[in-house]
């Protein structure tokens, strides 16, 4: 499975794997690097599905007439 097909569960499963194997200091430069970079490229992929589930996150509150509404979660601003 390429890393742009995992879902962010496997992609979480798979950084933890090469945060295993690059503590382990086995690998030559060439091939640390090489998983290095396919952790960053996961990073940026869980970072991006994050962003994208941030954005759908939605309050249901009621309104002053009791019906219950959808309202955006911005949780910098902690609404």
């Amino acid at each position: 499975m390429k890393n742009k097909d995992m879902n962010f569960e496997d992609a979480m499963d798979r950084l933890e794997d090469i945060v295993g194997i690059l503590q382990n200091g086995k690998l030559s430069l060439d091939e640390s690097l090489e998983i290095f970079e396919e952790g960053i490229s996961l990073v940026r992929q869980c970072q991006k599905k994050l962003e994208n589930a941030e954005g759908k996150v939605t309050l249901l509150i009621k309104n002053e007439n009791g019906e219950m509404i959808e309202k955006p979660f911005y949780p910098e601003s902690g609404e």
